[in-house]
């Protein structure tokens, strides 16, 4: 599947309808989400702790139609805990909402 790059905002409206400051106010409480989920993978050292963080990180992208996020967690799953590729590629991922 190929990366949308309006599939946060689509999917936002298609919640919300066409309540602009609404729909801006999911975009940031996922945006947090997001953030909070891949700082705590970036500091997990164990597998459980990775994975947790994993996982939530592709259920909250998943919910949202964020494919390119998605397949970085889940990539970030099956990864070692800190591994430096899989923590770039899921920030990487998170970042390209911003543009």
């Amino acid at each position: 599947m190929a990366y949308d790059p309006g599939a946060l905002n689509t999917a936002l409206a298609a919640a919300v309808g066409d309540d602009p400051s609404l729909i801006a106010e999911l975009r940031a409480a996922f945006m947090d989400s997001a953030l909070r989920q891949a700082d705590l993978l970036s500091r997990a050292r164990c597998d459980a702790n990775w994975q947790m963080a994993a996982w939530r990180l592709k259920g909250l992208a998943a919910s949202f139609g964020a494919v390119r996020l998605m397949d970085a967690a889940e990539a970030a799953a099956t990864a070692a805990p800190g591994d430096p590729v899989a923590v770039r590629r899921v920030n990487s991922a998170i970042s390209s909402f911003d543009r």
